[in-house]
């Protein structure tokens, strides 16, 4: 469903507008987006509005960048369970922060996650972009607690209780036969071989990595802006597709090569299997607020911290004006709507005929 829809999107697979300008009298079609959240054409736009709701969200604080990476051995395991073990990374990542904030600030903390899955050339890599505030309430409601300006916490301590949670987790929902065991996974259904790889997933460390605090509130609005509607691939990065080979060709960047930019050819068939690795549960949320930026109870929470901080309420942003579009003849946006065309449906496929 996912791949047929980016495959049709922007064309009259979709249904389109037809328009006429005004201005130099040419007609010309703007064919319909899929919509679809996998899609990089479309997610340029949902980030904005994202963006533009979440403005009101910032406090003057420093905010610091924590992610949470899981080890993969636990890779093929997540691809058969990805919507009960995303949900776990979430809750141990997030459970961590909490209680680190409680314990060595005696405050409680706000964060916002984004889940990522890939790595630059589109295989597995499981890992949550986490968004701190650097402190937080104190837990008796009456003061600001603040971070260190360039510290959070140590991150092998993060490390380990994160660990600790996740393998924790892991056990319960395979205690409560949460999980799913199929293929070559089939031996992790018997204890022992589950068991023997939780062994070997505690006795690692996992990877906490805090990057330096953020500029200012506005830089973590650009952040934000480039990661959270983030596909495994962007447009740009898509080289050249050779029908003849059957290969596709896309840029990335080789981190463990200082980021140096490279490019990696793949037969379509692999391409397609890595993408589709990227591809969330139904109706799986990827972005995700704790603590002080939690759903429930939010806007009295924000306005106690602004309280304590000196803050005044900020003033709500204007809804954004999606731009008009734009006739690509003259460039004019003068235009008439004409007509509405529907989606046009596939062909039929024609009845076998009977040789016999």
């Amino acid at each position: 469903k996912i791949l047929n829809a980016l495959q049709q999107c922007r064309t009259f697979a979709r249904g389109a507008h037809l328009y006429a300008c005004r201005h130099c009298q040419q007609k010309h079609v703007a064919p319909h987006a899929c919509g679809n959240r996998h899609c990089p054409d479309c997610q340029g736009s949902n980030s904005r509005r994202w963006l533009d709701a979440q403005q009101h969200l910032l406090l003057q604080v420093p905010y610091f960048h924590l992610v949470f990476t899981l080890p993969h051995p636990l890779n093929p395991l997540i691809q058969q369970n990805q919507a009960a073990l995303y949900k776990l990374l979430f809750d141990s990542a997030a459970a961590t922060l909490l209680q680190f904030g409680r314990q060595n600030l005696g405050a409680q903390l706000g964060i916002t996650a984004v889940l990522h899955t890939w790595s630059q050339t589109l295989l597995d890599h499981y890992h949550l972009h986490c968004i701190v505030t650097g402190g937080g309430p104190a837990l008796d409601g009456q003061s600001w607690v603040h971070s260190g300006a360039d510290y959070l916490f140590n991150v092998q301590a993060l490390s380990e209780v994160f660990r600790g949670k996740f393998c924790a987790g892991l056990k319960q929902l395979y205690r409560d036969d949460h999980l799913d065991f199929y293929g070559q996974l089939t031996p992790l259904g018997q204890a022992p071989q589950f068991f023997r790889l939780l062994r070997q997933l505690r006795s690692k460390g996992w990877v906490v990595y805090c990057k330096r605090p953020f500029a200012g509130p506005q830089q973590v609005l650009s952040y934000l802006a480039r990661y959270t509607h983030r596909v495994g691939i962007t447009n740009r990065r898509l080289l050249q597709l050779d029908d003849h080979s059957g290969t596709v060709t896309f840029a990335y960047k080789d981190y463990a090569d200082g980021a140096r930019h490279k490019t990696m050819t793949l037969k379509l068939e692999e391409f397609i299997r890595r993408l589709c690795l990227h591809f969330l549960p139904p109706h799986f949320v990827k972005i995700r607020h704790y603590g002080l930026l939690a759903n429930r109870g939010r806007q009295p929470r924000l306005a106690s911290a602004r309280a304590l901080l000196g803050m005044t309420e900020p003033v709500p942003a204007p809804p954004r004006v999606e731009s008009p579009p734009r006739c690509p003849h003259c460039g004019s946006t003068d235009l008439e709507l004409i007509e509405i065309i529907k989606p046009r449906r596939p062909d039929p496929q024609p009845e076998p005929i009977d040789t016999s």
